[in-house]
């Protein structure tokens, strides 16, 4: 695996640093003792109120120094990656931020965590410092352990005690609040793949079609390994175990947490089907999808609920500095807002419905191609573009398909407009509304004339001037610009050749004018096709073929 850094012994300290730089001034600093004690603290601290200290090892980021701020954390004590901190870390962390009230210390339930942690709480009641320490073990994922793991509803307890303490409660008060919170959170975690640490050498459990549930936040085994399988399956059998844990009966707080590496697009898929199954119903705040308690680039997510009571959702929902916590919202409904309606006129509908069997057989086979070549476009995409030529013209093949009985095959020229219509509709990409302004374009040509030839090159005319590419620039103009003017002859299979001398002639087009691949180099370039020429290649063989 390969990680931005530069020296592996300082990546935990510079990372900090980066945090200190990019927030806002004057809110949050460092103790002189970096880098041996590692100590982030509000900078406007006045030891006033209750001090609220956490931490542990490093690679959960944002947390735990990302939840320092007014609302949430006084300070947050780090360890190297996955390793707790030290015990005279901890003890400097309290002696810096402890005032007459004193301090609450947050800890996770691992064994590194929890001694240096109480060891540094004991020296300092010593030391006459008020101190007391709640321990989070929220994971619930092996059954009947004695000392469950905390994870990352530790960050429900972090807002909860903040609350209080900002209020100026006192520090049994606050503890109360924390310690009666890390008793209802359960969390349980999923993943596709192992964490890799910066400059160690990276070795995955998994399968290529293997997941875990289960699993902790520093890449320890989970307990199950699972088949690869849709995320509204995987869902559903987390849903499965967190839902016999939680308390009958109450709303709940839902944390939806990213372990790292999971693209926001999956992150929202995941809430999407969360907040579609049966614990949605026990759910009344959401927080998240986000990354909150990582574990490095761990390809994985975390779900942890809390019951709620009146004074915790005044808690959770109340504003904080620190930007790492995501907002508390209300579970809602999607609201729908109706769409403008045109008339069959505008939207290139032309009428009802009519049938043309040759039409007919002609679109069917030109869809299904397309469709059969999805793999093979997208492999060619994938060296020249970013890999998706073949599923987009796949996607409006199948939705012309789909809506082939609807078309007015007996009308020409409302065929086109109505394939102009689905393309643009469904299609995406430039790729979509390309063709979209082609078929539309050449629908008004055929309405004007009734000449299919005269009609699909003015459809040309009209995608070239939008779209800005020419013949040589390495696009599907390459093919479908010399196979019109070939059809103006009348003579389908010599359009069809052309289209197929079209696409083989980008494979020495060295230099891209147009499209993604003008950002690909000439070395990635040479020898490969444009994919959208061959595609439009393929659709006049098939033509061809029925003429």
């Amino acid at each position: 695996m390969k990680h931005f850094f530069n020296r592996r012994e300082n990546i935990v300290t510079e990372a900090l640093d980066g945090l200190l730089l990019t927030s806002s001034k004057g809110r949050l600093a460092r103790l002189d003792s970096f880098p041996d004690i590692k100590v982030i603290l509000r900078a406007d601290w006045d030891k006033s109120k209750v001090a609220i200290i956490s931490g542990g090892g490093a690679g959960h980021e944002p947390s735990h120094a990302g939840f320092v701020g007014k609302g949430m954390l006084t300070a947050a004590v780090s360890g190297e990656i996955f390793a707790s901190p030290s015990v005279d870390a901890v003890l400097t962390a309290i002696r810096a931020v402890a005032g007459e009230k004193g301090a609450l210390l947050i800890v996770k339930n691992y064994t590194g965590d929890r001694l240096n942690f109480g060891l540094a709480a004991e020296k300092a009641r010593a030391e006459g410092f008020d101190v007391e320490m709640v321990i989070v073990a929220d994971d619930i994922a092996i059954p009947e352990i004695n000392q469950p793991r905390g994870v990352a509803g530790t960050l429900f307890v972090h807002k909860i005690a903040g609350y209080h303490a900002e209020r100026g409660e006192d520090l049994k008060t606050v503890a109360a609040h924390a310690a009666a919170a890390a008793g209802d959170i359960v969390s349980l975690g999923m993943s596709l793949s192992t964490c890799s640490v910066p400059g160690q050498a990276h070795e995955s459990r998994l399968g290529e079609n293997e997941g875990e549930l289960g699993l902790g936040i520093h890449g320890e085994p989970g307990v199950e390994r699972i088949a690869l399988q849709p995320v509204v399956d995987m869902v559903a059998t987390m849903v499965a175990r967190l839902s016999p844990a939680l308390r009958e009966g109450g709303n709940h707080a839902l944390l939806i947490n990213n372990l790292g590496a999971v693209p926001p697009l999956e992150m929202t898929v995941i809430a999407n089907v969360v907040l579609s199954s049966s614990l949605a119903d026990r759910v009344r705040l959401i927080i998240g999808p986000a990354p909150m308690m990582t574990a490095l680039n761990m390809n994985g997510f975390s779900l942890s609920l809390i019951r709620l009571d009146a004074v915790r959702e005044a808690a959770l929902t109340a504003a904080v500095e620190p930007h790492a916590w995501m907002p508390a919202v209300e579970r809602h409904e999607i609201r729908v807002i109706a769409a403008p309606r045109t008339s069959a006129a505008l939207n290139g509908a032309n009428g009802a419905a009519g049938d043309d069997a040759r039409n007919r057989r002609l679109i069917t086979a030109l869809c299904e191609h397309l469709i059969s070549q999805e793999s093979e476009l997208n492999r060619l995409d994938g060296r020249v573009g970013d890999g998706d030529t073949g599923s987009t013209v796949a996607t409006g093949a199948r939705s012309v398909l789909a809506r082939l009985d609807t078309l007015p095959l007996d009308r020409p020229a409302a065929t086109l407009a109505s394939l102009g219509d689905i393309l643009g509709t469904s299609m995406g990409g430039s790729s979509g509304v390309l063709l979209s302004i082609f078929f539309t374009a050449a629908a008004k040509a055929m309405a004007d004339k009734a000449d299919i030839s005269a009609a699909l090159i003015a459809g040309l005319d009209r995608m070239t001037f939008y779209g800005g590419a020419e013949v040589g620039d390495r696009t599907m103009v390459d093919a479908l610009s010399p196979a019109l003017q070939a059809l103006a002859s009348g003579d389908v299979a010599a359009a069809a050749r052309a289209a197929a001398a079209g696409a083989e002639s980008t494979k020495t087009m060295m230099k891209a004018r147009a499209g993604r691949a003008s950002y690909v180099g000439e070395r990635d370039l040479a020898g490969v096709a444009d994919p959208g020429a061959v595609a439009v290649a393929g659709a006049f063989g098939v033509a061809a073929s029925l003429a």
